[in-house]
């Protein structure tokens, strides 16, 4: 029984030192609403361990809205270069504050900053240069003082309870290797390309 953690691992250890994939933490994320109404977007996985897959967003964004009304997701990574592409379904829970404290702090001052004044999903009611000039602004005062993690900026743990391997084949002969949950473990498949 092969471990699908450690395969993840593996193969995102491989897209990381490969020089011609310049953002292998690159990952689509699907959303429902809580009628069922599915939406997607391109976030980065921040941490993954055997608990689950890491991001951070505004919970007062359009994903952050679905993730808090319905409380599972699906992401999705392409390595074109390898050939390769990682499915992952599962039930999703907000980080800890200490770990979403901890890793807002560990951003850039600008993106801090961004992230406090952004209403990330909703309608601009300045132009964008007022935005960015008030971003100064602030970013001019948090200087004196660090920037405090808002309380609608969080992170999302994805915890799976699915996952597909895809490895491309010639000729549409791809490899799927599958894992579900199976009790305390899991159950592993190969599926038809």
């Amino acid at each position: 029984m092969h471990d699908p953690f450690a395969i993840f691992a593996q193969w995102y250890e491989q897209a990381a030192s490969d020089a011609r994939i310049t953002q292998a933490e690159a990952m689509n994320l699907a959303t429902a609403s809580a009628s069922g109404i599915p939406s997607n977007r391109m976030v980065l996985l921040k941490e993954f361990d055997n608990n689950g897959f890491v991001f951070f967003t505004n919970l007062e964004s359009h994903k952050g809205r679905d993730l808090l009304e319905n409380p599972h997701a699906a992401i999705c990574i392409y390595w074109e270069v390898l050939g390769r592409q990682i499915r992952i379904e599962g039930d999703v829970s907000l980080v800890s504050d200490e770990q979403a404290d901890a890793y807002f702090n560990s951003r850039p001052l600008q993106s801090r900053v961004g992230a406090i004044l952004s209403q990330q999903s909703r309608p601009m009611e300045q132009s964008h240069t007022a935005f960015i000039a008030k971003a100064v602004t602030q970013m001019a005062k948090a200087s004196i003082s660090p920037p405090v993690r808002p309380a609608y900026w969080s992170g999302f743990r994805i915890t799976p309870r699915h996952f597909e391997f895809w490895q491309n084949g010639d000729f549409r002969l791809h490899h799927r290797q599958i894992f579900e949950v199976d009790g305390d473990g899991w159950k592993e498949s190969v599926f038809y390309p």
